[in-house]
């Protein structure tokens, strides 16, 4: 231990000011800056306490109780309870947005996303990006960054690997663009494996374990192009605000009502809600309908926020069945689905309103000559491994 003595301090405050030492500092990168091939080290990490994972996990209305009850969770094979995978993408997502997209316009979308292995309470979760990939638009115009972000625990264990595309504007003034030196540890996989519980040893006769969900969402009860149509809806209050920065989000959109208000275009205005944030309640509002028996998330394969989602506005979700698949684990089978998020608009009435037109891409729909759907926020398709009711 270290002793320092006090000293007094004595008042200075009467220095004289000199303006021109004034600095204001900037983070995120512009278009120039971003170096195909480079790997930012994210700064912070964050620990998950048990209480952090399950206020996330109710807080966005998440049925499994794999993310519930720590009980449930080990008697399915897990150590512990679970971290929401939805919460770890989100502070991985997160903490890189200080290196990667505090200056960009918009994510553009997410794509791979891997949850290589469970997150428990108390694991430390830490993030770093490499760069794909960067194309221009023409000279002074935005372009898009394709970047690779991996998430990792206290023991270096890759636990979450991702891809998404950024929008960035150049820089207005020559930047820097030399390439870094020091070689940074990036544990990323061109053919991932998941490393998961050995779930073959549930012991599913037991009566208490089958008191934990409901007998109406195992993959039996699920065919292919079956359309879910889930009820519950969530108004997004300014909570969204405070979850952000819980997350570790810098990105100023997201809670600073003067730099939202300075933008041009749809983004001006009030706050923006997160999109990670969004994604989240728009899957805990489709679990108790489809993933209450799920016990993996196998990941997402490409997926977009098609309009914003602000403080007031009311977002719910719409799940199609596109495949039922073979599992290599015995007793249980993965679905493949398609998860539609609305605004403002009730489920049932947007399906009635729009129908197939909802689960077209909203970018291919000029193409095809259609009107894009100014209810609909999100566009994501999805696999989840799921247990069979019987083996």
């Amino acid at each position: 231990m270290i002793q320092l003595p006090y000293n007094k301090i004595v008042e200075k405050s009467k220095l004289p000011l000199e303006k021109e030492k004034a600095t204001q500092k900037e983070y995120g990168r512009y278009l120039d800056e971003f170096i195909e091939g480079e790997v930012y080290v994210h700064p912070r990490g964050v620990t998950i306490t048990k209480d952090f994972a399950l206020e996330y996990a109710t807080t966005f209305h998440e049925a499994n109780p794999i993310f519930l009850s720590e009980e449930y969770a080990k008697m399915n094979g897990f150590k512990d309870l679970v971290v929401h995978p939805l919460l770890v993408f989100n502070i991985v997502l997160s903490l890189g947005v200080q290196n990667d997209s505090e200056k960009a316009i918009a994510n553009l979308g997410y794509y791979n996303v891997c949850f290589v292995k469970p997150v428990y309470p108390g694991d430390t979760i830490r993030s770093r990006t490499k760069v794909i990939s960067k194309s221009f638009k023409g000279e002074g115009k935005p372009g898009i960054v394709l970047v690779r972000t991996i998430g990792i625990n206290q023991n270096e264990e890759l636990v979450l690997q991702y891809e998404r595309k950024i929008m960035v504007s150049p820089s207005k003034h020559p930047v820097s663009t030399s390439k870094q030196e020091r070689t940074v540890f990036f544990p990323e996989s061109e053919n991932l494996t998941m490393i998961l519980p050995d779930f073959t040893k549930i012991d599913k006769t037991n009566p208490k374990y089958l008191e934990y969900t409901l007998d109406n969402t195992y993959f039996e009860d699920f065919e292919e192009g079956q359309i879910l149509i889930h009820k519950n809806m969530r108004t997004i209050t300014e909570e969204h605000i405070p979850w952000t920065y819980r997350v570790g989000n810098t990105h100023p959109l997201h809670y600073d009502r003067l730099y939202s208000k300075s933008l041009s275009g749809p983004m001006s205005g009030e706050p923006i809600v997160y999109g990670g944030l969004v994604f989240g309640w728009l899957v805990g509002l489709s679990s108790r309908d489809l993933t209450e028996n799920a016990l993996w998330e196998l990941g997402y394969t490409e997926g977009y926020h098609t309009q914003p989602v602000f403080a007031g506005d009311t977002i719910g979700s719409i799940s199609r069945i596109l495949s039922k698949e073979k599992s290599p684990i015995s007793g249980t089978g993965i679905l493949h689905i398609q998860l539609i998020g609305v605004k403002n608009i009730k489920t049932i009435e947007a399906f009635d309103k729009y129908g197939e037109d909802l689960f077209l891409k909203e970018n291919d729909k000029k193409d095809i000559g259609k009107e894009k759907i100014p209810n609909k926020i999100f566009e994501i398709e999805r696999k989840i491994l799921i247990k069979k009711r019987t083996t």
